[in-house]
């Protein structure tokens, strides 16, 4: 069984054509600017929406040393109680995902399985692709950590895949991700060698990812692997909103209010092209 914390219809940023995107629950990261804050526990859990409250203590009176419970849910007379992720079998899943396709094939579109890090729950995902394999477009969204034998193993499943390259710097992605970059980089060059179409995809955070340094660094990297176009994506500002929605308050370690630079010459250098997102 799997855990979905989202299933969105008819999206366009995630592939080629209209596609149905699913996330699933669990990454191994924790950047400080994630915009899928509910999506990074691996387990199921109950959350609560910050909107709306009547501040009537029902849902409070039936917490427990775990926090909401079930009865919770069920007390709230908003509703505003609800557990994070659903939980799908990988036949279940790839029916329900079956039945838009009749709906997004005439256009070019397919699936995208994003996060989260959709590799953190692999046997899953790949038990589900088996299933839509041939059936129509997939793609999957990683940060690239991941065990080298998973990420091998993801490619012949796919028809090509979105690779987060963040940061070049192990000091820096360590401080901001929370993880050593050593495993995304050597993954990297698996997947440049291995003729799988990919498009790499750096999200611009302020002062972070979007300084010169680090966009020559990721520019230098594709440049080498004669990689020739990626995908700059704009700093998320309503990051911040999901946060109280898990119970988190947003701390970001780096200023949020000043605009990202996405200093797309630097790729253009080295003869990438570069496309600004969102």
């Amino acid at each position: 069984m799997g855990l979905v914390f989202s299933i969105e219809e008819f999206a366009i940023y995630d592939g080629a054509g209209i596609r149905t995107c699913v996330f699933l629950s669990g990454c191994p990261l924790s950047c400080s600017w994630c915009h899928n804050p509910e999506g990074q526990p691996a387990g199921n859990f109950i959350v609560k929406s910050p909107n709306g409250c009547l501040h009537c203590g029902a849902c409070e009176l039936l917490r427990d040393e775990n926090g909401y419970t079930e009865a919770g849910i069920r007390a709230c007379p908003k509703g505003l109680l609800r557990y994070n992720a659903a939980e799908y079998s990988p036949s279940e899943l790839a029916a329900k995902l079956e039945k838009n396709l009749p709906l997004i094939n005439p256009s070019g579109g397919g699936i995208t399985f994003s996060g989260g890090e959709p590799l953190t729950q692999h046997e899953f995902l790949f038990e589900t692709l088996r299933l839509l394999q041939g059936k129509t477009d997939l793609r999957v969204e990683t940060s690239g950590y991941a065990p080298d034998g998973v990420f091998r193993a993801l490619l012949p499943l796919v028809n090509g895949l979105f690779f987060d390259i963040k940061l070049t710097d192990p000091v820096l992605h360590r401080r901001y991700t929370g993880v050593d970059n050593t495993p995304i980089l050597r993954n990297f060059e698996t997947l440049a060698l291995s003729g799988v179409p990919f498009t790499a995809r750096t999200p611009l955070i302020p002062g972070v990812t979007d300084t010169e340094e680090n966009l020559s660094s990721i520019a230098d990297l594709l440049a080498s692997r004669d990689v020739k176009e990626i995908e700059l994506m704009n700093y998320n500002r309503m990051a911040g909103a999901k946060y109280a929605l898990c119970g988190r308050v947003f701390q970001p370690d780096y200023d949020d209010s000043v605009p990202c630079n996405a200093r797309t010459e630097i790729f253009a250098a080295k003869g990438i092209c570069s496309r600004v997102l969102r």
